[in-house]
């Protein structure tokens, strides 16, 4: 990708911290090995977010701001899944199952009063290896304490990058450690959450992780120039 005025594009690569009684979030290592890496000529800014519904949207600002991201990748979780999942819709709905890690539980609400009911990813997924899930499911949105990055509306200022031009959320499952059970949620977590996920559940190594998002990172780049 080309710069821009001289400087580096920039990708956007989020995840949330653990919640729902989970000591590890795949995600936030994920973020963690990518962050600072350069992939398609661009630099990937790796950020760890806040299961937070009333803080998330102030930072999500603050970042869009900030960074000026060409391409936005969010991550979520899906414990159990065998491999990675690439949401095709965005649900503007924030109906949880547990608690976030303020304690609060939201049922039946919007992440933004003023977005559209759902939003398409940009992500072209023919040329991804990521499992598809379309459109993101009711059930799907409930299980995650956080909302999605293509719902905040806002811009970076017109003489950086302009809006992302590639908004993208996928969802790795649990790595392997974390299949064989954990420890009840503690205070943090809130008194609603969930244990860690059960033993036998399918997962995923980090490695593969980190070089399938690798790969993610790399369509939308390419594509979005």
């Amino acid at each position: 990708m080309a710069r821009i005025d001289g400087v580096a594009p920039v990708a956007l690569l989020t995840g949330f911290e653990p919640y729902g009684g989970r000591g590890v979030n795949p995600a936030t290592e994920v973020v963690t090995r990518l962050d600072g890496a350069e992939i398609e000529g661009a630099r990937v800014a790796g950020h760890v977010l806040p299961v937070s519904f009333g803080a998330l949207r102030s930072r999500i600002h603050e970042l869009m701001q900030k960074v000026a991201p060409v391409v936005v990748v969010s991550l979520g979780l899906w414990p159990g899944e065998p491999t990675i999942r690439l949401e095709r819709v965005a649900l503007n709905l924030a109906d949880f199952e547990i608690p976030d890690n303020d304690g609060a539980l939201l049922r039946d609400d919007v992440v933004a009063a003023a977005a559209p009911t759902a939003i398409a990813s940009t992500l072209p997924s023919a040329r991804s290896r990521a499992r598809s899930s379309a459109p993101a499911s009711r059930r799907a949105c409930r299980r995650r304490p956080a909302p999605s990055l293509q719902h905040d509306d806002v811009h970076v200022p017109p003489h950086r990058a302009g809006r992302a031009r590639r908004a993208v959320r996928l969802r790795p499952p649990a790595l392997p450690a974390r299949t064989g059970g954990g420890a009840p949620p503690g205070p943090a977590q809130g008194a609603g959450a969930r244990a860690a996920p059960a033993r036998g559940l399918a997962s995923m190594s980090l490695a593969t992780m980190v070089e399938a998002v690798r790969i993610v990172l790399g369509v939308s780049l390419a594509t979005a120039a």
